[in-house]
């Protein structure tokens, strides 16, 4: 419910803050007063469009606070959760107005966009009025409230559900179908192709192997001739490794003779030839190394060539002509299961479809027997408002081929004011007394279902007698024993009834050549004076005081529902 309301430097309030109760609260003061001020205010901090021209004159910004307080389940602390708003006590919804136009919107002086507080706004408070019928105006919103009504929660997730696998079995086949007739146009090439990359049968990193061992080829003849010829100096007929050998017997054999000095020789030319026997080692290795089969060669150049010419004409790396051969294999087996697969997928989407049928058709059932039951409730709320000649008709028009996640009907409420005449569009044939009535008697029917919990209902009073407006009244303490209900009004019945009653007047500023809007809460003597103005007009006699006690005392005592 509405705790507080502030506004600050609004058109001629410049400082108000009222605190409000649950029930019924009404707010009434000569016409001009400023209750339409009040209530835009109100209607810019629940996210209305914003106007420079609603700052007070001579100030660069007003502001409007308005605080609620509603149970932690409520779906306004949802939207601002998913803004990323603290949601922990209550909430508080602030607005500021710049003269220049611009404007900026706080959830508990967290900064939001005026799109979010819009719907959080939307989701605490309903302003209703001859010229502000929002649930009746949106016809888009009449199936929403059919199925409050009813009771269709349950059915209506169902439906949303079998509309979700509908969708999600036509996105499948779609795709699929998209899939196998690309995949069909491009049959003979993808065929060829596969035949062609299996016969290659390319495998990752062949390219780097091959392109490596032809280059090793290509270059070990000059390599086998230098190799040959070091090989040659070790072992052939000029090398020195015989005669060094010789030489060292020769000496061994004197190392008696003088070992001091024979001894480091022999083990001198020892390791020489060790050395040189080791180098001979690897010249033989190396050189057997550099011995390949030209064939060889000649195989690795066609291979790598078959690669590359692959390679452009497909215009992918040859390492990734594997996978481009799978990928081919992949489709050309899509071609020949297409058929299959089209035809499962078919039958899921078959099976969804009359899975959202029965679904559909089960809510549907749900929303007739409610819009009987909607109907008549609604007819019972008429004759005590003048409207006993009227007819309250919830029109339903069915389109079997809609797939909507809220089902194949369309909702709308239509009207007959009058025995005779045609019915159609409540907007379309109903005055806009008519519409308010017909709001009022909608609202008492749905207290309980749905409704945000503040409802204002602004001059829907405007141009009835005393007996409408009191079965108004009734109604609006009704509606206010389940939801909090501000009313402003100009009827006295209306008035009486209210648990809270606020005075607008506009009184002169201290001071200042200038008028302020306030708003003041009425305590019995004061508030019996005020509904004896209504009463009386301009000059308030105690006939009308006397009257006003009256229907004061009458009120405090419900009567027997008109």
């Amino acid at each position: 419910m509405l705790v507080q309301l502030a506004i600050r430097d609004i058109v001629l309030i410049d400082k108000l803050e009222l605190n409000f109760r649950d029930g019924l609260s009404v707010l009434t003061g000569e016409t001009g007063a400023g209750k339409s001020i009040l209530l835009d205010a109100f209607s810019l901090a629940l996210g209305g469009r914003g106007d420079g021209g609603l700052v007070r004159h001579g100030e660069a910004q007003g502001a409007v606070t308005a605080v609620f307080d509603v149970g932690l389940d409520h779906p306004a602390r949802r939207i601002a959760g998913e803004a990323g708003i603290d949601t922990e006590g209550d909430l508080i919804l602030r607005r500021t107005q710049m003269a220049d136009g611009r404007t900026r919107a706080f959830v508990n002086d967290q900064a939001i966009g005026v799109q979010t507080l819009r719907a959080i706004g939307a989701a605490l408070v309903e302003i209703h009025g001859q010229h502000d019928d929002r649930a009746l105006a949106d016809a888009g919103a009449h199936r929403a409230i059919l199925d409050a009504f009813g009771g269709l929660h349950g059915p209506l997730a169902t439906v949303a559900e079998a509309s979700r696998r509908v969708k999600a079995a036509r996105a499948s086949l779609a795709a699929q179908r998209a899939q196998v007739e690309a995949a069909q146009r491009e049959s003979d090439f993808l065929r060829h192709a596969v035949d062609e990359l299996g016969t290659l049968a390319p495998e990752a990193g062949e390219e780097a192997s091959l392109a490596e061992r032809r280059a090793i080829m290509q270059q070990s003849e000059k390599i086998a001739r230098e190799l040959n010829d070091a090989l040659e100096a070790l072992g052939g007929q000029g090398s020195a490794v015989p005669h060094l050998a010789s030489a060292v017997r020769r000496l061994e054999r004197r190392a008696e003779q003088l070992p001091a000095l024979v001894e480091p020789c022999v083990r001198a030319l020892d390791a020489a030839l060790v050395a040189l026997d080791e180098a001979r080692g690897v010249l033989d290795a190396a050189v057997a190394e550099t011995e390949f089969d030209p064939r060889e060669l000649e195989r690795a150049e066609e291979r790598l060539f078959a690669l590359r010419a692959a390679s452009r004409k497909y215009d992918k790396p040859a390492d990734d002509l594997a996978a481009l051969r799978e990928r081919f294999e992949g489709e050309v087996a899509a071609i020949d299961a297409g058929a299959e697969r089209l035809a499962g997928l078919e039958a899921d989407l078959a099976g969804a479809e009359a899975a959202y049928a029965a679904a559909s058709e089960k809510l549907a059932a749900g929303r007739r027997r409610a819009a009987k039951a909607l109907d008549a409730a609604v007819k019972a709320e008429l004759p005590p408002l003048k409207l006993e000649r009227a007819r309250f008709i919830t029109e339903i028009a069915t389109d079997p081929e809609s797939r909507d996640p809220a089902g194949t009907e369309r909702v709308e409420f239509w009207a007959q004011t009058n025995p005779g005449t045609r019915a159609g569009p409540m907007m379309k044939v109903a005055s806009g007394g008519e519409l308010s009535r017909f709001l009022l008697a909608l609202k008492v029917v749905l207290a309980d279902r749905g409704s945000a919990p503040t409802l204002i209902f602004d001059e829907i009073d405007t141009g009835v007698g005393g007996a409408v407006a009191d079965a108004i009244g009734v109604r609006l303490g009704r509606l206010s024993e389940t939801v909090q209900v501000v009313a402003v009004t100009h009827a006295p019945q209306v008035a009486a009834r209210a648990a809270t009653h606020f005075l607008i007047a506009k009184d002169g500023v201290k001071g200042a050549a200038r008028v302020a809007t306030r708003v003041t809460p009425l305590d019995p003597p004061a508030r019996r004076e005020e509904i004896a103005r209504m009463l009386a007009g301009a000059t308030v006699t105690d006939e009308a005081r006397a009257a006003a006690a009256r229907l004061l005392a009458a009120t405090e005592t419900p009567a027997p529902v008109p």
